[in-house]
């Protein structure tokens, strides 16, 4: 009897997928763990392997497309002794839809109808008002605009009408409908919500790129949290000799086992050694609740073709900077693959993200929610800096805390602060 392949769910929040690659054909024999095709998810594009045996009878989802809902048949696969040519290609029809996973977000509520006024009938010639301030051209009814100031305003539900522009001429421009609230609902402008507006002449010549599903996740979950999440930042400034010094004596010593300790190896410890120190800083907002965790599992940011993902290192300040130092490689090189598994990039209790090797010197990163705070390092410069009570020169790093201000006060993401920059600049408390 054929086996029906279906679209899996890779991840605990996997609804559709994009079929990325497919690699089998029709005819091929494939066995149990076989790699069958290449499925990007909303987080990364991952291997989907086959639990079966037989022969590709027939392939239902072409490489390439998008949206495939979970539970939908990609493939047919013919049995031992079947005859693939005489197998009939399995259906989807009869797959129900799988049970949409829980979900913290709200759920959207249709917009309340406003009441809206007849608008007054247009005055002849003779009596229209004067158009000084240029907002309105009256003799068109068109409200003079900048397009970025139509977009905004549609988007919050803002009626443009009367409205008193700042730019030239009286040209409603994004500041002036930035902090104004809403009110009536403005003109419908479908193709400036929905989509981006068609290129007009004089426009700067480009090409229109579609987001990828990893761009997308990254986009929604960025916007959510500068939405929902009151950020604080709290900044230190670490002297970092110490800890360079101790960090090619470990390099030294582990040279002939071929591990070699980064920076950032030491930092993701000095981090989770922190979180344990100031408990209350390793927490997550949860509605009325908060979650308080006992162990520090450490999400660090990672570039990747297409967008940005965040391994974990597990109860990183329970391992060896050298443990740290071969998982996060292996965990990188992975995700730059694609081949990372969904447990080691869901989750975490708190974020790291370096932009030090791009020689920044200081930023301020955004929380990746769930969690409740980031660590952003900036690179280690040169500079002057007062040691031991005198004036000299020192390898200085500016490392930045973003902190969830419904779950951790000023107070406590700066005590964390303190205690990380006392990891750093003394350093023998990372391998004790």
């Amino acid at each position: 009897m054929s086996i029906a392949i279906k679209m899996p769910a890779l991840s605990p929040t996997m609804e559709e997928g994009t079929l990325t690659k497919w690699l089998v054909k029709v005819g091929d024999k494939v066995a149990a763990g076989d790699i069958m095709a290449e499925i990007e998810t909303d987080k990364a594009t991952m291997e989907f392997e086959s639990i079966d045996e037989g022969t590709i009878a027939d392939i239902a989802v072409p490489e390439g497309t998008e949206g495939v809902k979970v539970g939908t048949v990609i493939a047919t696969l013919a049995e031992e002794g079947e005859d693939p040519k005489r197998v009939k290609p399995a259906s989807s029809a009869a797959v129900p839809p799988p049970p949409p996973p829980p979900s913290s977000e709200p759920t959207p509520q249709p917009a309340r109808a406003e009441p809206v006024e007849a608008p007054a009938p247009t005055p002849a010639p003779s009596q229209r008002p004067s158009t000084s301030s240029g907002r309105t051209d009256v003799g068109s009814g068109r409200v003079i605009a900048s397009p970025l100031a139509k977009r905004i305003a549609a988007e919050k539900g803002i009626s443009l009408a009367g409205m008193q522009g700042s730019g030239p001429h009286g040209r409603i421009v994004k500041a002036d409908v930035e902090g104004a609230k809403p009110g009536a609902a403005a003109p419908a402008q479908p193709a400036a919500v929905s989509a981006p507006a068609a290129a007009q002449s004089g426009e700067t010549p480009h090409e229109v790129e579609k987001l990828s599903g990893m761009r997308k996740t990254i986009a929604r979950r960025l916007t959510e949290s500068k939405q929902t999440i009151p950020h604080i930042y709290l900044t230190v400034d670490v002297n970092l000799d110490k800890l360079l010094k101790l960090r090619a004596e470990i390099n030294d010593a582990l040279a002939s086992q071929g591990v070699k300790v980064s920076v950032n190896d030491m930092l993701i410890k000095a981090l989770a050694k922190a979180l344990i120190a100031v408990p209350v800083c390793n927490v997550q907002f949860a509605g009325d609740t908060l979650l308080k965790f006992s162990r520090a599992d450490i999400s660090v940011a990672v570039s990747i073709p297409g967008g940005l993902i965040t391994p974990i290192i597990v109860d990183a300040g329970a391992k060896a900077i050298s443990a740290i130092s071969t998982e996060m490689k292996d965990l990188a090189e992975r995700a730059r693959d694609g081949k990372l598994q969904p447990h080691e990039y869901q989750g975490g209790t708190a974020s790291l993200s370096n932009m030090g090797m791009f020689g920044i010197k200081q930023f301020e990163a955004v929380i990746n929610p769930p969690q409740a705070m980031i660590m952003a390092i900036g690179s280690g410069e040169k500079r002057p800096y007062v040691v031991d009570g005198a004036l000299s020169v020192a390898t200085v790093m500016s490392a930045t805390g973003s902190f969830d201000h419904r779950a951790i006060d000023g107070a406590d993401g700066a005590q964390l602060m303190k205690v990380f920059k006392e990891l750093c600049e003394k350093p023998l408390g990372l391998v004790a």
